[in-house]
């Protein structure tokens, strides 16, 4: 048996030149339906483009959106907390011929409901007589003698308030200087 295969004869010489003119593309065509995939290819990769950036921009927009509402309405728990607060005064003011005593209950009943509002909504009281005087939490307006150790609250003449460990309003407090000064 003889082997019939024939040699495979190359499209195009190795100079780069068409072998024939019949089935051979030019290297002009072939640059152009090059050049026409590439622009082609580079229109998708815009539009992908494009598209990315207008999502970017709609989730951006869309999270300051959120947090504008956040801080808006952050404030309703506590909001409902003090509208029990309101209701309590209303009912006490509302009460015809109301006693010293009937009203001094009805005030202490909506001071209990306010101070409730305040532990739900993490708003804590300082009222540090006895302390050691801390600049952050405290604000010193004088310093009296007494039977205090030095540097310690001695007197609270507005208590503070902290809101989730941060301070809102430093106690207004007067220092002592010690039992001798």
């Amino acid at each position: 048996m003889q082997d019939t295969q024939e040699p495979v004869q190359p499209t195009e010489p190795m100079d780069g030149a068409p072998q024939d003119g019949a089935d051979s593309v030019s290297p002009a065509d072939e640059l152009e339906t090059r050049l026409r995939e590439a622009e082609q290819k580079a229109g998708e990769h815009h539009d992908a483009w494009l598209r990315a950036k207008a999502e970017t921009e709609n989730v951006r927009r869309r999270a300051q959106e959120d947090v504008a509402k956040a801080a808006k309405f952050a404030i309703e728990k506590f909001a409902n907390e003090l509208l029990v607060v309101k209701d309590g005064l209303e009912q006490t003011l509302s009460v015809e011929g109301a006693t010293p005593e009937a009203l001094r209950e009805g005030v202490e009943l909506t001071l209990r409901n306010l101070v409730k509002a305040f532990e739900k909504s993490g708003l804590e009281e300082v009222a540090p007589v006895g302390e050691k005087f801390d600049p952050h939490k405290h604000q010193a307006i004088s310093q009296i003698p007494s039977e205090h150790p030095a540097n310690t609250v001695a007197q609270v003449f507005q208590k503070g308030y902290l809101l989730e460990g941060r301070v809102l309003r430093p106690a207004l407090v007067a220092v002592s200087s010690g039992s001798g000064a």
